[in-house]
């Protein structure tokens, strides 16, 4: 339940009272600032309240922004504004320093507006509306008021409301191809009482129908699983653009929207490995589907660790990016540049017309060539800008990254010994990380037989070189590389060494295995960017941290037989899938977590 609370000269004809009914508030009216404050006093404290001028006029889009969102504990736009629970008490201490007698009537002729400043100057998070096109203005005489009226009636607010419901940066395809349309099924879906959350679960729901289609290794099932996964795509729009479009914000939605992407991607990929298997040519590329996922995993690691490390430093601007600005302003390299990156819109289509047209081992061919140049331009272009600018990087950004990092007591056990040797924000960290994952790859790949004591051996020296990678904090340049580094250790050795045993099984155990390790790391991901932290240190060290599955999967290998290595990593597999799944849903359905809708990123 939300209350609105109409202060101010009442204004006869006005449509606001019946507007702010449409947005789901109980209407109260009050004389003054001291009956407001009254009113305020009582509301319930777990209920919303706003605060609006009877002289407000405006579009009704304009007080849905600034009194429905729920993302924000204030908002506000001329004329009106909203308290969350979070901000009741600053709105009631803005009521409270109201004076009151002779030479105070500008601080009241507008109270919203006085109301508005005062929690602004109380740091409350408080949200002012970018309005854009649409009008929110206080008429204070009959002829602003006939002059607003027109201005309203001269933007059409539910066209601004269907065109604002898509993200103004997104992909070639996305942008050209599926959001003309897919808007209006957000509004369709609006209409009709549905939810993001049932869009989101309906497009998962699509893409492991696909997947099955995809399974079954006929012509038939892959023509249908190719149109599947492009609705899966229609869908996977439209729940954000519902969110949009209807302010429909929620924790259980930010976890469905951050996770479900990718557990589509990877579930497909499956399906396309179980139907190259069951077809004519009984293709085995489950070793092509596992590096596909460890590519995009990998790649999205990347973008999260760049990101996070330059969130909120403070540098100077690089030539880097001096030049990138310049292409920004030409029309075309717009367009050519964010579809060299293979982003979601772009790579779906093409997974999914290959699928129609060739075969399972084509598709991932594809993936994984225009992926690999994809993310050799990606971390190319931020290796550069890292080197070329000055940036003082701040101790969030440090911990962000020491989190995704997903180091485990042993890692932690080696960067205490080795903390104070080396100089923070030298390249040392990027380069120990490393040469963490380059001696065990090298090793694991160029050995006759991995499955080795010696290769338990390797694995303890990646440990070492791991700790000493994070025993100063990560301010570096091009500190950034320490979690892309561990992820691909891990995950790529994983793979060789199911793909080196040789036997049936081996190689789907493995793919469930990093499928469940990857779901950890996207979860500490979309934490962090919430603002909640990494999760609890008992689970990461449950896990092992990244070294300490290296060192339990590489003891597995040598001690067992090459079935029985494939059945511990089904084992594995599934005790790692429960436990970081069954605290993850914890988490995001508590009251702790972030009540936000991720706007996503191109990729």
């Amino acid at each position: 339940m939300s209350t609105a609370i109409l202060t101010g000269p009442p204004v006869a004809g006005s449509p606001l009272e019946a507007d702010l009914r449409t947005l789901g508030f109980d209407v109260r009216t009050a004389n003054d600032a001291a009956s407001a404050a009254e009113l305020l006093a009582a509301v319930p404290a777990q209920e919303r309240v706003a605060v609006v001028d009877p002289r407000f006029v405006g579009h009704l889009h304009a007080l849905r922004l600034a009194l429905t969102d729920p993302r924000f504990p204030a908002a506000a736009v001329p004329g009106a504004l909203t308290a969350q629970p979070a901000a009741r008490a600053a709105l009631a201490r803005a009521f409270g320093r109201i004076p009151v007698g002779a030479g105070t009537a500008h601080l009241t002729d507008v109270l919203t507006d006085t109301l508005t400043e005062s929690l602004d100057r109380e740091e409350t998070g408080l949200h002012r509306v970018e309005l854009g096109s649409l009008v929110a203005t206080v008429a204070l005489t009959p002829a602003q008021r006939e002059d607003a009226r027109e201005a309203v009636a001269a933007v059409d607010d539910e066209a601004v409301r269907l065109r604002t419901a898509v993200k103004s940066r997104d992909g070639f395809f996305t942008t050209y191809c599926i959001s003309p349309y897919s808007r209006y099924l957000a509004r369709w879906c609006a209409r009709r009482g549905l939810t993001p959350n049932q869009v989101t679960t309906a497009s998962l729901l699509t893409a492991l129908i696909a997947a099955g289609c995809a399974a079954t290794g006929t012509r038939g099932g892959f023509v249908a699983a190719g149109f599947l996964l492009l609705f899966s795509f229609v869908l996977d729009c439209t729940d954000g653009q519902l969110a949009r479009y209807s302010l429909q914000y929620s924790t259980m939605g930010a976890w469905l929207d951050a996770t479900f992407d990718r557990a589509k991607e990877y579930a497909y990929y499956a399906g396309l490995a179980l139907g190259a298997a069951r077809g004519g040519g009984h293709d085995d590329v489950w070793a092509l589907a596992l590096g596909a996922m460890v590519l995009m995993t990998c790649r999205h690691v990347v973008d999260f660790s760049f990101n996070e490390a330059n969130h909120d430093a403070t540098a100077n601007t690089s030539p880097t990016a001096a030049l990138s600005g310049k292409l920004d302003s030409v029309g075309w390299t717009v367009w050519v540049r964010r579809m060299i990156v293979l982003p979601i819109g772009e790579r779906w289509a093409m997974i999914a017309v290959l699928t129609a047209l060739t075969t399972p081992r084509i598709v991932f061919y594809a993936l994984l060539i225009g992926c690999a140049l994809a993310a050799c331009y990606t971390t190319a272009g931020r290796v550069l800008r890292s080197l070329t600018r000055r940036a003082r990087r701040t101790d969030r950004a440090a911990r962000a990254l020491a989190d995704l990092a997903d180091s485990g007591p042993l890692a932690e056990l080696i960067a205490g010994r080795a903390r104070g040797r080396g100089r923070t924000g030298s390249f040392l960290a990027p380069v120990m990380a490393f040469l963490s994952a380059a001696v065990l790859l090298v090793w694991v790949i160029f050995q006759d037989d991995p499955a080795s004591w010696l290769t338990v051996g390797v694995a303890v020296c990646s440990a070492l070189l791991a700790g000493a990678a994070v025993a100063r904090p990560l301010k570096g340049a091009l500190d950034w590389l320490v979690p892309p580094f561990f992820r691909a250790g891990e995950y790529v050795t994983i793979l060789v060494l199911a793909a080196r045993a040789d036997v049936p099984g081996a190689l789907p155990a493995a793919y469930g295995l990093v499928a469940a390790v990857a779901y950890h790391h996207y979860d500490t991901v979309y934490r962090i960017r919430g603002g909640t932290g990494a999760p609890p240190r008992w689970l990461v060290r449950a896990t092992g941290g990244h070294e300490g599955r290296i060192l339990v999967i590489t003891v597995l290998a040598a001690a067992l037989s090459p079935e029985g290595f494939t059945i511990a990593l089904t084992a594995l597999a599934v005790a790692l899938a429960l436990l970081v799944l069954i605290e993850s849903i914890r988490f995001w359905v508590s009251s702790q977590a972030p009540a936000v809708h991720d706007e996503g990123e191109p990729a």
